[in-house]
């Protein structure tokens, strides 16, 4: 059994009010169309934090014309890319200035943990927005050597009216993972928050405001994916659509695109990644890199390592050292900084969880810890840990999105590889090895968009993550995110009488 915080240290904690609750079009908080709200509920308690407006088809349409008209009209693709990051830099400025607020925003409608918001998340978003403000005035194309006496050369312009849709297990690194290139290029936008956890994306959209970014760029509507995302998909006056998410979601947004202006879209899509380690590896590091793996964020988290594959030299002393130390991982309060895993995001979340280990169970996996809630209140879960497990398990095939993982012993590096790309999804993995030639045979043979070498969640703004198979297609991160927001022009002039071609 996990070990279990009380929350002493953290009862004491005061909640900031809520300030921001309504939708955010064309620089103003206004009520949805049809005075509609819904819940937006704490995952430690169980109980309603706020009622927020709720967007829907007809919301997303004035979303839409107002950062139509902000695109075509106004200022801000006309204006020199260094004023961009100018604005760009003081909206981070204004971030890390409203860091204690932002971060109990995100612990009470996310179960994220407070302190690590406080010190990681919240400080790399505000990276994240200077990285592209950096970038914003270095956008250019090339002079192209053109056949016969012409001269050509490219521009790169912005793709027009994005539309972002963001999940909810890393709602502020994902606001600015997709709003940061797009401002950067240009774009104008709509966002819709996942409806889980809206409070942080608008009281972003407010510092937005404060920083300068004009009317009409950014619009955030809050909604549910039937309603408000289905109208953002399938929109005829959105340029392109950013989705990270399900597979299953990924798929119906496609279809959307295709069947309405043939918009383009880019997918972060679901994973089952795995962490390969073999006999050369220090056994107790890897078994506190395997379990971090699975558990950081309560395990929702798209590169989650929820396929641990360890080579059968070493998987006995492995299997001993990952139990313990996932018996001692601390669940409980977020607010608490001795805790380590706080609770999953909502009810559906957490019985879909639950569910699984069932399954699990079920299907004949041998379970080696945890498998239950923590405590009788709130969508606490332990750390849990399959072995015995066979490729055709669904705990071993479908993404649980939660802290359960399947343990299972490997022979070679052949057996390895196999193992590692038999699943439909292609996100990321992890080696831990000593072996560089270990290490550069299996990085180079796993179809995975990210592959980490004795390490695991290293994220960065110069780093392009995505996936591979029906992990999705396109680029979060580095200049890559950047160029998916512009469109290339050639432009093809005669000369005449040149001296030189």
């Amino acid at each position: 059994m996990a070990a279990l915080s009380n929350g002493n240290q953290a009862s004491s904690f005061k909640i900031p009010p809520i300030k921001f609750t309504k939708l955010f079009i064309n620089g103003q908080f206004v009520d949805s169309l049809s005075g509609e709200e819904f819940e937006t509920i704490d995952p430690s308690t169980g109980e309603l934090i706020t009622k927020i407006a709720e967007g829907r088809k007809e919301d997303v349409d004035v979303a839409v014309k107002a950062a139509r008209v902000a695109f075509d009209h106004g200022p801000w693709p006309r204006m020199p890319g260094v004023e961009r990051a100018r604005i760009m830099m003081k909206w981070a400025d204004l971030i890390l200035q409203n860091i204690d607020e932002l971060a109990a925003l995100e612990a009470i409608d996310a179960g994220k943990l407070y302190h690590f918001c406080k010190v990681a998340d919240i400080p790399a978003a505000a990276a994240t927005i200077r990285y592209y403000a950096g970038a914003a005035d270095k956008i250019h194309g090339e002079v192209l050597k053109a056949s016969g006496e012409f001269h050509a050369y490219t521009l790169l312009e912005p793709i027009g009216v994005v539309g972002h849709i963001i999940p909810w297990n890393f709602p502020t690194t994902m606001f600015f993972v997709k709003v940061s290139p797009s401002l950067a290029a240009g774009c104008t936008m709509i966002l819709k928050p996942a409806e889980q956890t809206p409070l942080t994306a608008l009281y972003y959209a407010h510092l937005a405001k404060l920083a300068g970014i004009p009317d009409g760029v950014l619009n955030v509507v809050p909604g549910f994916g039937p309603t408000a995302g289905a109208a953002i998909s399938s929109h005829m006056d959105i340029d392109m659509v950013s989705f990270t998410g399900s597979t299953e979601v990924g798929r119906e947004i496609m279809r959307a695109a295709a069947s309405s202006n043939l918009k383009p879209v880019s997918l972060e899509l679901g994973g089952k990644s795995p962490v390969i380690i073999f006999d050369d590896a220090d056994v107790n590091k890897a078994a506190e890199l395997a379990l971090l793996g699975i558990v950081f964020n309560k395990g929702e988290i798209c590169v989650a390592g929820s396929r641990v594959l360890v080579q059968e030299g070493i998987y006995d002393e492995f299997e001993k050292k990952l139990v313990e130390k996932a018996k001692a991982w601390v669940v409980g309060d977020p607010f608490d900084p001795k805790v380590q895993q706080g609770p999953q995001v909502d009810k559906k979340q957490f019985e879909k969880i639950l569910s699984y280990i069932e399954i699990g169970k079920k299907e004949g996996a041998t379970l080696l810890t945890g498998g239950k809630r923590v405590g009788n209140k709130g969508y606490y879960i332990e750390p849990t840990i399959f072995s015995n497990v066979k490729d055709d398990m669904r705990i071993v095939q479908e993404e649980i999105f939660g802290p359960v993982m399947a343990l299972r012993k490997f022979k070679t590096i052949e057996d390895a590889i196999k193992i590692a790309n038999s699943t439909k999804y292609g996100l990321a993995s992890g080696i831990v090895t000593k072996s560089l030639d270990t290490a550069n045979t299996v990085s180079r043979s796993i179809r995975a968009g990210i592959v980490w070498i004795n390490c695991y969640f290293i994220f960065g703004n110069d780093i392009p993550y995505g996936g591979y198979k029906m992990s999705g297609f396109g680029r979060d991160f580095g200049l890559e995110a950047l160029h998916k927001y512009l469109q290339v022009k050639s432009v093809v002039t005669p000369i005449y009488n040149s001296p030189w071609l």
